[in-house]
């Protein structure tokens, strides 16, 4: 005797597993259709079909700088331009580490982290711990710790946190920056400049553009106009010194006609 949900059961002799409700002959079993694709898919099919899509990155290669397609899980590739390794992986710094980082993906030095690389080139970059080095993001880099950073800063887009209390020693070439906490320093921004509400920033800027919110605090010098320029450039042009006067030349003169004879 079997349960009557049963759908198999086994033979007490031989051990083989069997159906033990057969079904009636002449009766026919419907197989489930599957239902067709909406024509108008829902934002879930959206959704996944993007994700899908966002699955790949595109990235550059340091020495050839040719751009190739690559999957976003990859932790490396090859450029098939030179030849040459990219590196992908992301790393997250705990403790001390001085080795050079060149990488495609981001970087995360949390507070306990100290970064003593003479070079780090990566996308993106999150820094919480003590940064020593020079540091280059192609992306963003976000900076939320207070103290010194005695490298050069160079970055498509900075974010100084407003807990950030840093002051850097070498000049910051961005394309913009954001200021929410406090920061000193000289930046060289191409674009735009941006102090937050309780934001402050001490030194000299030159930039296309400023702006300073309600609540914000800026100190330095001011340059609006070219980013390019440096602080000798800016410097006002000397007029060379006098010069003796020059004697004529002669060298060049129409030849004098002899006397008739």
């Amino acid at each position: 005797m079997e349960y009557v949900a049963a759908k198999s059961s086994m033979c007490r002799q031989c051990g083989r597993y069997f159906p033990p409700f057969a079904p009636k002959a002449g009766l026919k079993l419907h197989v489930k259709e599957e239902a067709p694709a909406p024509e108008n898919p829902s934002i879930r099919h959206k959704l996944e079909d993007f994700w899908k899509r966002q699955r790949t990155l595109i990235i550059e290669c340091f020495e050839c700088q040719r751009k190739q397609q690559v999957c976003s899980t990859a932790t490396s590739t090859i450029c098939p331009g030179c030849s040459a390794h990219v590196d992908l992986r992301d790393y997250r710094i705990d403790g001390s580490f001085s080795r050079t980082i060149r990488t495609r993906g981001d970087v995360h030095l949390t507070a306990k982290g100290d970064l003593s690389s003479t070079s780090v080139i990566c996308r993106s970059a999150l820094i919480e711990g003590k940064l020593r080095g020079n540091l280059h993001c192609d992306d963003t880099a976000t900076i939320n710790f207070s103290g010194r950073i005695p490298g050069r800063l160079t970055a498509r887009h900075i974010v100084v946190e407003r807990k950030a209390n840093i002051h850097c020693f070498r000049r910051v070439r961005v394309s913009s920056i954001e200021i929410k906490g406090a920061m000193s320093g000289e930046i060289i921004a191409q674009t735009i400049v941006t102090i937050h509400k309780k934001g402050s920033l001490e030194g000299n800027v030159t930039a296309k553009a400023i702006t300073v919110e309600k609540g914000g605090i800026f100190s330095g010098q001011l340059v609006i106009g070219q980013a390019d320029l440096t602080q000798g450039e800016l410097l006002p042009e000397r007029k060379p010194a006098a010069a003796s006067t020059a004697e004529p030349d002669i060298s060049g003169a129409a030849p004098q006609p002899l006397p008739a004879t």
